[in-house]
């Protein structure tokens, strides 16, 4: 029988705008993949402007990874090759044709191929690059052997999509792309499931475990730290569900068939809905004749750990939602002592706090700059990891790379954080914080 953790210390924010249960199809046009998105990929492009590209076609590589192939996530002519600041690769930016053209990888059975077979053809598609390991969150190295594979079937994010509904779509495919999991990591797939009534669908090849309690339960990194902790020298991989139903598809169809199921939410939707869409799309087509007045901010991904982007930007390689709030550009006079009865409230500073169920219209206003760095006792409340997260922020600042490993380093990544960051009296970026902490780790042990 499969075990239940009941998780206590975190925070659920209830916000407006969540997505009907309505799946939409949408003609989204232009497509891009977005280099910057691959932690510790050096590109080298493979394509130029005006070249034509079939789904699955190889667009760059990593240069000290020459086998890490990046491919186009949708048919169609490269518009635009995007650089930044000191001539960093942003975005290949992609016209999609009105008919979907694959490379052909061949079909297959997971059952009879071997790892290596398997590795081979999650390479040259470009479906390596979903698989992610921890510690640093980066992408795989194929030789390694992970002590497990983690795939977290809900997400407690706000706003965050339902798996349940989107695996239910495409039940065969996750299915094989769980058997090619389990021929990678030599094991059943670890799926953590949320506690109690949930409408996963049943799949063969993996180890259950439900978790309960607020966000940030349905992290996989907070799973992975209640089921079997990362220690130094191991390593984990981990696979968003959406991610695991692509991978079956290659194998299924023998195509990269990057099409997904994403809600477009926030509060300044008029119609907050699921799409059917693919990765790497506009969020203009989304958008068009569905916001709301006034100064937005677009995200990729969700409020907590997304992505800020354009208003014609892009939904970001491993995020699975877009989402749309106010812009928090005003100051407010005396706020503080106001009631709040329309402000979300952790530490109950507002009456707010009587109406535990009520969604929230929030924006992105700071209500006051950077401070001293103090100790509160608040950040425990909210991070069920058996860490000292103060502390190890702390290290990470100090730069000192046997108190981050002592503290625990290798178990986290930036997402366990977020709310830590939301919450925090003195508004650090505890996310960056840790990010460059992790960052120093890799370096120092590369």
């Amino acid at each position: 029988m499969a075990n239940t953790i009941r998780i206590k210390r975190g925070l659920n924010i209830n916000l407006i705008g969540e997505a009907t249960k309505e799946i939409s199809s949408i003609e989204a046009g232009n497509f891009a993949i977005k280099p910057t998105d691959f932690l510790g990929v050096f590109p080298r492009l493979l394509v130029k402007e005006g070249d034509t590209v079939k789904a699955g076609t190889p667009l760059f590589i990593d240069k000290y990874r020459d086998n890490i192939v990046f491919t186009s996530p949708v048919s169609g002519v490269i518009e635009e090759i995007s650089r930044g600041d000191k001539r960093v690769l942003e975005e290949i930016r992609i016209k999609s044709t009105d008919k979907p053209d694959y490379e052909d990888f061949g079909k297959s059975d997971p059952a009879k191929s071997n790892r290596e077979e398997i590795i081979v053809k999650l390479l040259k598609s470009g479906a390596w690059a979903m698989i992610r390991q921890r510690p640093y969150t980066t992408i795989a190295n194929p030789s390694d052997t992970p002590k497990g594979i983690y795939v977290s079937g809900f997400d407690t994010a706000p706003l965050a999509p339902d798996y349940s509904m989107i695996v239910k779509d495409s039940v065969t495919d996750f299915q094989a792309g769980i058997d090619v999991l389990t021929k990678l990591g030599g094991a059943p797939v670890k799926l953590g499931l949320p506690g109690g009534k949930n409408d996963f669908p049943s799949v063969s090849n993996t180890d259950i475990t439900y978790f309960e309690g607020p966000h940030p339960a349905g992290n996989v990194g907070i799973q992975i730290h209640k089921t079997n902790p990362i220690n130094k020298g191991e390593i984990v991989w981990v696979v968003n569900p959406q991610d695991v139903i692509i991978i079956g598809r290659l194998f299924t169809k023998g195509i990269y068939d990057t099409s997904i199921i994403i809600p477009f939410c926030g509060s300044e939707i008029k119609n907050p809905k699921y799409y059917r869409t693919f990765k790497g799309a506009s969020v203009r087509s989304l958008a068009k004749n569905n916001l709301a007045e006034g100064t937005l901010r677009f995200i990729s991904g969700n409020v907590l750990t997304g992505t800020r982007i354009k208003s014609d930007g892009y939904l970001g390689f491993y995020h699975n939602q877009f989402t749309v709030i106010p812009e928090g550009n005003y100051f407010e006079f005396f706020g503080w002592a106001l009631p709040g009865l329309n402000k979300f409230s952790f530490s109950k500073s507002f009456f707010s706090y009587l109406t535990p169920n009520r969604k929230y219209r929030l924006d992105t206003n700071f209500h006051g700059a950077e401070r001293a760095y103090v100790m509160t006792g608040q950040y425990e409340q909210v991070f069920p990891m058996d860490i000292y997260p103060m502390q190890l922020i702390k290290a990470c600042l100090a730069e000192n790379i046997e108190m981050m490993e002592n503290l625990g380093i290798y178990e986290v990544d930036e997402e366990d954080f977020a709310l830590i960051e939301y919450i925090d009296t003195s508004k650090t970026e505890v996310q960056h914080i840790i990010r460059k902490g992790l960052d120093l780790i890799r370096k120092e042990m590369s």
